[in-house]
Formats: structure tokens, sequence, C-alpha cells
């Protein structure tokens, strides 16, 4: 059955799976249009972190989109309760492959037929998270994956290889609607997408260089934001996503290449170590602390 997008789509919750740095981030962007916004996530911390990381945040964003009405956030411990009714499903757990797959198989037996269901992996291609799901159910499966919204609003959307072409549509069509993001379709399949491809070049070689003396994270930013005018240097922006976060996607990485240097994946696990694991923790490669 080829999919449509359900009419009442407007009436019906988003539920956005994961309340870490950036499934609390998707919510926020996706709250900034009158609905249901679901987190579900099994942490009562982190559900109450994301959600009053939104509530502050959300003034501020709809202030940009005048006419607009924020959404309604709703938490959520239970997955199944949390995804009736879903018109759409936005996966953003950590980085880890047997985790993801188990998720989307749980997703295609107790999410609505007709809901999408996107992953936010910055790492693994959706074709890698099926194993478990039905063939029906792999048509509405796709990678959604946003950057650091409401900064940096990319969304780059990508078939899992049965994706229905009305599914992508529907996503380049309808995420503009959601505080100005902007979607990218990844025209084939890609290990780390299109603007991923290019960052894990720079940030490992960037990585490499400290970690060879040969510079500091600080001179590192600093030589970037003179000669390119960018506003936040690459170890900032690793500060940004979580060390750890940008150690598991190196590890991931160095599994289909062997021959990447080491030295970055030791120099995060350096700071790891020590808990640094960047804004998150208050210190990484710069300290956050008040």
């Amino acid at each position: 059955m080829a999919y449509t997008k359900p009419t009442n789509y407007k009436e019906r919750p988003i539920v956005i799976i994961g309340a870490g740095t950036l499934g609390m981030r998707i919510a926020l962007m996706m709250a900034t249009r009158d609905g249901e916004v679901r987190i579900y996530d099994p942490s009562s911390e982190q559900r109450s972190k994301a959600n009053d990381f939104i509530q502050q945040q959300l003034p501020n964003l709809l202030a940009r989109f005048p006419g607009r009405s924020k959404g309604h956030i709703v938490l959520f411990d239970d997955t199944c309760k949390a995804v009736e009714n879903a018109w759409i499903i936005f996966e953003a757990i950590p980085e880890k492959l047997e985790l993801k797959k188990k998720i989307f198989s749980d997703l295609d037996k107790f999410a609505p037929i007709d809901a999408i269901l996107a992953s936010n992996s910055s790492s693994f291609p959706s074709s890698q998270l099926i194993e478990q799901v039905s063939e029906r159910g792999r048509t509405r499966v796709v990678n959604a994956h946003f950057y650091m919204p409401p900064i940096q609003n990319a969304v780059e959307i990508m078939s899992c290889g049965f994706t229905d072409q009305e599914v992508i549509n529907t996503l380049m069509d309808t995420l503009p609607t959601y505080g100005g993001l902007v979607p990218f379709e990844v025209q084939k399949e890609s290990i780390g997408f299109i603007f991923n491809r290019v960052w894990a070049a720079i940030k490992r070689e960037c990585l490499e260089v400290v970690a060879e003396g040969i510079s500091t994270p600080e001179d590192i930013d600093r030589i970037f934001m003179v000669n390119t005018g960018i506003s936040m240097g690459p170890f900032r922006e690793m500060d940004q996503i979580g060390l750890d976060v940008i150690l598991e996607i190196e590890e991931y990485y160095a599994t289909l290449n062997p021959s990447l240097p080491t030295g970055p994946r030791e120099l995060l696990h350096k700071y790891i170590e020590k808990g640094k694991l960047g804004v998150k923790s208050g210190c990484g490669f710069y300290s956050y602390k008040t």
C-alpha cells in the first residue's frame, strides 16, 4: 500500500523517542505549531530536563514566528502509550545499533499503521535499523537527521532503501512549517549523509592535530573563526554535541575503515575518562561551569 499523508495529521500527536540533547531539541521544534508533542524516555530525570529546556526556549523561538501557537508537551514513560495515534515518530535514542533495531521493531508493531517512523541517527543509515521491521513497515522508515536546532536547522532526509517516496515528499513539504527547519534530500544512501561526511573529516583532523601536540583546541577554533567567519569552532561544536557521542560515532567509522588514525579516539577517551563530556557535564574542551 502506498503511503498517503493523513488528512488529520495536524490533529494527531508527534512523538519523540528519547529525551537527550537532540531529542529535546527536536521536540522544541515540533512544539512551534499548535498540537500535542509527546516525549518518551525511561528516565524521569531526563524527561523533566527536556521539559524544562523546552519551556525555557519555546517563547523566544515562537517570537520569531508571529501568529504561531505553542504546542502542548506531554511526557511518557511507556512507549506503547506514547505512540498511540501518532502521525510521525522521531527516534532519538543513543547511537547503539542493537537498541535502534529493537526500537524500530517495537514501533513497527505498536505505532499506527500510517505513522512515519523516522530515525535521527547521525551515523547509522536507516537500512541498518529495519532487520526486524515488517516488509510493509519498511516503506515508512526513513532517516530524518537533525543537527542542533534551533541553532542549526538543517535536516537530512534519507531513504532506508524501501521508503515510499511520498514519505520523503511529506517530510520535505512539512518540516519547514516547524520552526524554520530546512530539509535536504539525500539522493542515495550515504554513511554520514551530506554534511557529516565533510564534518567528519574536519573533526577528525582537528582532533589529530591536538593529539599530535601541534596545537590546542582554543587556537584551532580561533583560526577557523578568523579564516572562515564562522561563529563557533570545531571544538566548541564537539562540546555542544557531547564528546561521548563524538566518540561513539568515531568508533563506528573506525569499524568501517580500520585505517583511520587512532589519535582522535584516544584523545576523546582521555577527556571522557575525566568526566569531561562537553556542555552537558559542564566541562569538555572548554569549561562551562559557573
